[in-house]
């Protein structure tokens, strides 16, 4: 069976967004983000794939989950249910959960990792939320710490969990 991963920058208050975009910039989160995804599928929502700046994430199969079925998006697989983009993965191997809310959402029960970076700060303006999260049924594998500095606003940590076996 395909690993499923989940993959997000969350802040203290659990915000993962504003206004369509990131809350903030961290370099070191983009390039552990980069590191992780490139080589294997990541699937989103088309809210998500519309914030790229650059469209499709090169080096990975783009799987834009939506349910209009008139869009087509430039260098992606488009499906319309979580299902179909898993399917849509192939032979892929670890496929990563990219966001939106809505896809995390619908993700949070069937993957069986989650890499995130924690935002030491809370967004009092933030619109978008990463769903609550039940930590029994995660372990810890991997924690760094990490403070500000001359390239990073905020202090956060990298953190892993897998699924517990129930």
């Amino acid at each position: 069976m395909t690993p499923i991963s989940i993959i997000a920058a969350v802040a203290d208050n659990n915000a993962i967004g504003r206004n369509g975009q990131l809350l903030c910039r961290l370099p070191n989160d983009m390039k552990r983000f980069k590191e992780l995804t490139t080589g294997h599928s990541v699937i989103m929502g088309h809210r998500t794939y519309e914030s790229l700046p650059k469209g499709a994430l090169p080096g990975r199969k783009n799987i834009v989950l939506t349910s209009q079925s008139d869009i087509h998006y430039v260098g992606c697989t488009v499906c319309n249910s979580l299902a179909s983009a898993l399917a849509a993965n192939g032979d892929g191997g670890e496929v990563f959960i990219i966001g939106g809310a809505g896809v995390y959402g619908q993700a949070l029960e069937a993957a069986d990792k989650m890499y995130l970076t924690r935002i030491r700060h809370a967004f009092a303006d933030a619109d978008t939320f990463f769903p609550v999260i039940d930590f029994s049924r995660w372990e810890e594998t991997e924690w760094q710490e990490f403070p500000t500095d001359d390239r990073h606003d905020y202090p956060y940590t990298f953190l892993t969990y897998i699924r517990r076996k129930e």
